[in-house]
């Protein structure tokens, strides 16, 4: 739900102050490519109208920040690409080398799930690129970030939690769970 919050404090921003000025359409991009990626189960499984829900909206608001940065009238104007150069394509080979190797299970939903993991841990570096470089940040923009770096920090100690509460079929670091020693090589 902080994610969902840090969107709409950026769509009240671009909508209000017409304005996507200090936002990285980079990072926008990035987030339109993991929801898609991720929600792709929507056409296969049904869970719970509000879990449909909660994804077409993730995916829509993606898309639509993405729609207003690069194509409204007014708001398209105050994007300055000039300083939001990261080349976040990069990020996105990487990550899909690394779902292809390091997956659950070798199939098209859980490697497109897989490779949104990944995508989304590295896709705030525009937007920090970007502050870093223009050094303006609105109040709108300064939520929007704060609220992000919640999300991503609340969403670790949700895996850290899971991995010590729920079984696995693979342990790639064995034994921390039971309080056993770390054995290294000698």
């Amino acid at each position: 739900m902080i994610h969902l919050l840090s969107v709409i404090f950026l769509l009240l921003k671009i909508r209000t102050m017409k304005s996507c000025a200090g936002i990285s359409l980079k990072i926008q991009e990035l987030y339109a490519v993991v929801f898609l990626a991720r929600y792709l189960d929507l056409f296969i499984k049904y869970y719970s109208l509000y879990n449909t829900i909660m994804k077409l909206v993730f995916i829509g608001t993606s898309l639509c920040i993405v729609w207003y940065v690069k194509f409204h009238k007014v708001v398209k104007q105050t994007y300055d690409k000039d300083q939001d150069t990261f080349k976040h394509y990069f990020l996105v080979l990487p990550c899909v080398l690394l779902a292809l190797l390091i997956h659950h299970d070798f199939t098209v939903v859980e490697v497109l799930w897989t490779f949104s993991i990944y995508l989304e841990a590295v896709a705030i570096l525009p937007q920090l690129i970007l502050l870093q470089r223009t050094k303006n940040i609105d109040n709108l923009t300064g939520h929007y970030v704060f609220l992000l770096g919640a999300y991503r920090a609340l969403y670790l100690l949700n895996w850290i939690y899971r991995f010590f509460t729920e079984t696995h079929k693979i342990r790639w670091i064995r034994n921390w769970k039971n309080s056993e020693s770390l054995k290294l090589p000698a």
